[in-house]
């Protein structure tokens, strides 16, 4: 494989689709948004894209069978509002500077043969959360921006880069005659946060005016907590260790 490429797996016509991506990332934010997404609307996968620009390391699940690293697009008709969705995510970002710009040159590409009006990027933001995780916007136009702050984000502070997919993306929309919108939800990042991809949510959920049941990621947010909680004690713990081993050091004793 020298490049990029996107295998079809199903035909399929949609109605002014929007494509919202989440790749794995800072978090895992966008992943986490877009696999609840393609969960709960029960979208169906139609398209995969696999690149030379992904790890070179491949996946095997649980019965030996061996599989490329790809990217999968997945469709929801919705029967209610003006857009279809179209959903991507996958195993990886591109690993280069030029991996990124082909991958996403090729993602918008086929976005456009799909009619596709607006994409809709998420990610995460590296911050210290106190309460509920903020989403911060950018976008490629200020009536688009509009939108999302009325949805309930925060417009991004300025000159914040917003490296990878979730940037790239919404940087060459706007050469393609689409508009675009960055997400990024407010994460310490150093493990899956679903609490972070749930305030994501609710704002692409303003968005779009979609009916989304949020009430299962409030299960996948406790695990996490645990599991926090369960860090912190080995830490204190470890630290607690530490000094005792460091008091024994420093006292001298004598024998007479």
């Amino acid at each position: 494989m020298k490049k990029t490429i996107i295998i079809e797996r199903e035909q399929i016509e949609l109605k002014n689709p929007v494509l919202i991506e989440g790749l794995p990332g800072l978090g895992m934010v966008g992943k986490i948004a877009v696999k609840y997404l393609i969960k709960q609307l029960r979208a169906r996968k139609f398209a995969e894209l696999y690149s030379p620009h992904f790890a070179y390391f491949v996946l095997v699940n649980k019965e030996g069978t061996i599989t490329l690293l790809k990217n999968e697009f997945y469709y929801w008709k919705n029967e209610y509002e003006e857009n279809d969705l179209i959903l991507l995510t996958g195993d990886s970002q591109a690993q280069t500077v030029e991996g990124q710009y082909e991958v996403a040159e090729t993602i918008l590409e086929y976005a456009k043969k799909k009619n596709t009006e607006m994409i809709i990027s998420v990610g995460g933001y590296r911050k210290d959360v106190v309460g509920t995780p903020q989403v911060f916007a950018s976008a490629t136009d200020p009536d688009v921006l509009k939108r999302a702050l009325e949805a309930g984000s925060l417009s991004s502070p300025p000159r914040s880069p917003i490296v990878g997919a979730a940037g790239l993306l919404i940087g060459l929309a706007k050469f393609k005659g689409m508009s675009g919108i960055c997400l990024l939800s407010e994460t310490p990042g150093y493990m899956p946060d679903p609490k972070a991809a749930k305030s994501a949510l609710a704002v692409i959920a303003r968005i779009l005016n979609l009916k989304l049941d949020l009430a299962a990621l409030d299960r996948e947010i406790e695990k996490i907590a645990k599991i926090e909680e369960e860090l912190r004690r080995m830490e204190e713990h470890r630290a607690i260790e530490e000094e005792v081993v460091r008091g024994g050091r420093d006292r001298i004793s004598y024998i007479g």
